[in-house]
């Protein structure tokens, strides 16, 4: 019965949503017909409806890759809405894609926004309205799941306590179900039998979902107790915690029919992920054009100097330790390389890198250059073709990463940047354990948010040139 008010829940907000887009049509119509800053004036209601339907199948289509709809007892409706949000910022940037590309006029730009915002407004609404009613029937003892925990120990009591915490999500515990005859019993709680006799504690008890926390040891043997619930119907949830074999994300995806777990500390947010790239193209082209004359001028001074190539390109090590050639303005004599190891005992700098204050082998306009970053503009070239980001760790050289601590490998497991949180930090004032804290620290917490703060730190900390060499 449960199941079937879930999906009659999940048709119920599908339908909802799809009145929502169509109601909004009309009153945003109306809003921007009677609205003071409209400029132009709005087609007719009944010109709409055509490219309404196209509206409709890319939400429809959006909807189901950003799993708008689905399990909604142990989310929150923050985490519902921003779902909703996502998706209605992306049908409403392919709208105005679709606008621009096909030159159409008729569609004002503010009309549009209109629009999504009405509709986006009225779904949040239409959220908090279910989840209030929801809580309300749960109170009183309806549309409640009633579920038994297979298992003993701190990973049962840590299930049924979270559930305990949780009421708002209608979960009530009916008991436990020892894995074994011998296993010790949990004072104050209900038995309910063991596993050996799970049929008969189907029969007598009420229950929707039975839930496995046992040990991972313990995992192949509940294989027929699994399918005795699948046989009746009962939902199973397998704690997968004993399986947590790190800190990474858990999480579960089928190939071709096999289920895999996956661990990942990296970000995997693919619209985030996606947006990044996309600022990363658009930004690093356009400083390759607006900066071209700099280029220009730099590249002469260069010339005039020292003899020598104009760009400096080495091998550095990026995403998950692909090696690729970084490009740069050439800061430093011809021989630089040859001359690094006589320097070596004068490193300024704690572990692998090498850092010196008054580097002899830097050229005067090299010092200029290095002490307001003008040698690495030509990155955004590296930008552009995808070996590195404009935010992201600095890429290290392969020598450096060969005498990397095995916890410091983890900076490669993200496109390295232009610019980080050690750069906006002092740069070389720090140390170098710090640095390597602070690039973990940063790909832990990914956002995009924070990419665009260390992206605007970066701009005066360039030109204070605090901790630059």
């Amino acid at each position: 019965m449960l199941k079937q008010n879930a999906r009659f829940v999940d048709l119920g907000l599908r339908l909802t949503d799809l009145v929502i887009l169509t109601m909004a049509l009309p009153l945003a119509h109306l809003g921007y017909s009677n609205a003071p800053m409209a400029r132009t004036v709005a087609p007719p209601l009944a010109e709409l409806w055509g490219p309404f339907v196209g509206v409709l199948l890319l939400w429809i289509a959006a909807s189901g890759s950003f799993q708008v709809y689905g399990a909604y007892r142990t989310r929150s409706v923050s985490w519902e809405i921003f779902r909703i949000a996502r998706t209605i910022v992306l049908v409403a940037l392919l709208v105005l894609a679709g606008i621009f590309v096909t030159n159409e006029v008729r569609f004002p730009r503010i009309f549009v926004g209109l629009y999504f915002a009405s509709s986006f407004v009225m779904m949040a609404a239409s959220r908090f309205a279910l989840r209030m009613t929801a809580r309300l029937l749960r109170r009183r003892g309806y549309n409640v799941k009633r579920y038994a925990i297979v298992g003993v120990g701190i990973g049962a009591e840590e299930i049924a306590s979270l559930f305990d915490r949780q009421p708002q999500w209608g979960y009530r515990l009916a008991g436990y179900i020892l894995p074994d005859e011998n296993d010790f019993t949990i004072p104050g709680e209900t038995i309910l039998g063991t596993l050996d006799d799970l049929e008969r504690v189907l029969d007598q008890h009420v229950l929707d979902e039975v839930v496995f926390a046992v040990p991972r040891e313990r995992l192949p043997s509940i294989a027929e107790a699994v399918k005795t619930c699948e046989e009746q119907g009962v939902r199973v949830v397998v704690s997968l915690q004993p399986l947590q074999l790190g800190t990474g994300r858990m999480s579960l995806f089928e190939l071709s029919g096999l289920s895999m777990l996956v661990f990942d500390r990296t970000p995997t947010d693919p619209v985030g992920l996606a947006t990044k790239r996309a600022f990363d193209v658009a930004v690093s082209a356009a400083a390759l054009v607006v900066l071209s004359p700099l280029f220009l001028l730099v590249a002469a001074a260069i010339k005039l100097e020292s003899r020598g190539p104009v760009f400096f390109r080495q091998t550095r090590v990026g995403l998950n330790g692909r090696p690729f050639s970084m490009v740069k303005f050439r800061s430093m004599y011809r021989d630089a390389e040859a001359r690094l190891q006589a320097l070596r005992d004068q490193n300024e700098m704690s572990g692998p890198v090498f850092k010196m204050k008054n580097d002899p082998r830097v050229t005067r306009i090299g010092r200029v250059i290095r002490k307001l970053s003008i040698d690495e503009v030509p990155q955004f070239w590296n930008v552009l073709t995808g070996t590195m980001s404009i935010v992201g760790p600095r890429p290290p050289l392969p020598t450096e990463v060969r005498q990397y601590e095995r916890w410091q490998r983890r900076r490669l497991s993200v496109r390295p940047g232009i610019t980080c949180t050690w750069q906006v930090s002092g740069r070389n004032s720090i140390s170098f354990e710090r640095w390597m804290e602070l690039d973990l620290e940063y790909i832990d917490n990914w956002s995009l948010r924070r990419d665009m703060q260390i992206f605007l730190k970066t701009i005066p900390a360039v030109i204070s040139a605090r901790g630059a060499r």
